[in-house]
């Protein structure tokens, strides 16, 4: 029965240490080669900030963002969302299906169920503003 409990005891602190080996390694190293993506606030333009936070508590985080001609969100991930459009403009949007030009007119929402990522640009000739509602 002592050989027993010892062999329990042991192969669990093996899993431990396994899986924090592994974290260190492939979640910790600082030469790791996957990249680390801002999320959306985070994320801007040249060294700008594009979103600002309207309000954020327990349940969401509501971000304004606002793209002029010409103004872009550097890559970045979005978690779980929803999205509106308050004011509309052409965009050119990169992210893993390739690149496309699309046309996101005012009143427009959208939503996302999985993590995604992309970058974009607003190549319109009007200013565009967007409300994402993250959920935590």
């Amino acid at each position: 029965m002592c050989k027993f409990k010892y062999f329990r005891i042991t192969k669990a602190l093996f899993l431990v240490c396994f899986f924090v080996s592994c974290l260190v390694f492939w979640g910790c190293n600082e030469n790791s080669t996957l990249p680390v993506l801002p999320d959306p606030l985070e994320a801007g333009w040249n060294n700008e900030a594009v979103c600002e936070v309207v309000e954020d508590n327990a349940k969401i985080r509501v971000l304004k963002c606002t793209f002029a001609p010409g103004v872009g969100h550097e890559k970045h991930y979005h978690n779980p969302h929803f999205g509106y459009t308050l004011a509309g403009s052409q965009f050119r949007i990169k992210d893993t299906t390739g690149i496309r030009e699309v046309n996101v007119p005012t009143d427009y929402s959208f939503s996302k169920e999985a993590i995604s990522t992309h970058e974009v640009l607003n190549i319109g000739d009007s200013t565009a503003v967007f409300l994402i509602i993250e959920y935590k």
